[in-house]
């Protein structure tokens, strides 16, 4: 999804550069945060934020607790993303072929899209399993240092490859050998549409990942199955589990392309 991709700012707006900074803020946090904790967390006065939040509580995108006016993001930007296509048409067609994975293989799900250079978690599917990995939608990962990340840099034509490359600093960091064992890695990936390895992110997790969708359709993601160590391995064997998540990820594909 290229036209995710950050694109150069034209023209300078302070005042939406404040609110988005504040509510990119607010996204990243745990916990309510005060004025003069937000204040702080950008770099800026107490006094300069203030109208932003009102505003932005106006509208509803902030809720502010009336006991320790601490701020939160509320519901309105999750419900407003959910109704921009193609990302309702995504969620409608991927989320039922993700549950039945998820069903027949006792573990969650997630499907990522690139966004801003980085792996994006775009819809997580649940498992039925009482004790399961939950990977947060809108969760943000390094596309480098990610296993969904690889299969979408493989699977990227070599403008959008080189825009994410660039925006990675620590691949400015590896040695010639390294970059040609990543792009050996990247042309078997393209080959099979499929790539499992341990997590990067997460210790005792390994992922097994497949494209969906192609290079010259509107859209690609990766769907992805994280598990606790060699969890799914006691039932099933490595090749059964990705053929199952390949077999999903072209189903979505198929039906995506119907769409």
């Amino acid at each position: 999804m290229k036209e995710l991709l950050v694109k150069p700012v034209r023209y300078a707006v302070p005042a939406l550069d404040k609110a988005l900074d504040v509510l990119e803020f607010l996204a990243s946090q745990t916990r309510p945060l005060t004025q003069a904790e937000i204040a702080q967390g950008l770099g800026r006065s107490a006094n300069e934020i203030y109208r932003i939040l009102v505003n932005l509580e106006g509208r509803g995108y902030l809720i502010r607790d009336e006991v320790s006016g601490g701020y939160r993001i509320s519901l309105k930007l999750y419900n407003l993303s959910h109704g921009i296509e193609p990302i309702a048409l995504i969620r409608q067609v991927a989320l039922p072929h993700m549950e039945d994975l998820a069903v027949q293989l006792g573990v969650s799900c997630y499907l990522s899209i690139l966004y801003q250079s980085q792996t994006m978690v775009l819809i997580h599917a649940n498992s039925p399993s009482p004790v399961s990995l939950n990977v947060r939608e809108g969760s943000l990962f390094s596309t480098l240092n990610s296993v969904p990340g690889n299969v979408l840099l493989a699977h990227s034509n070599e403008e959008v490859k080189s825009m994410i490359l660039a925006r990675e600093a620590s691949y400015e960091t590896y040695s010639d050998k390294q970059k040609h064992s990543l792009n050996k890695r990247w042309q078997a990936i393209a080959e099979t549409g499929i790539y499992s390895a341990s997590s990067e992110l997460a210790d005792g997790v390994y992922e097994y990942s497949a494209i969906v969708g192609a290079v010259a359709d509107k859209v690609i993601a990766a769907l992805t199955i994280p598990s606790l160590s060699t969890t799914l391995i006691k039932n099933l064997d490595k090749d059964s589990v990705e053929a199952q998540v390949k077999q999903t990820a072209g189903k979505i594909a198929a039906q995506l392309s119907k769409g």
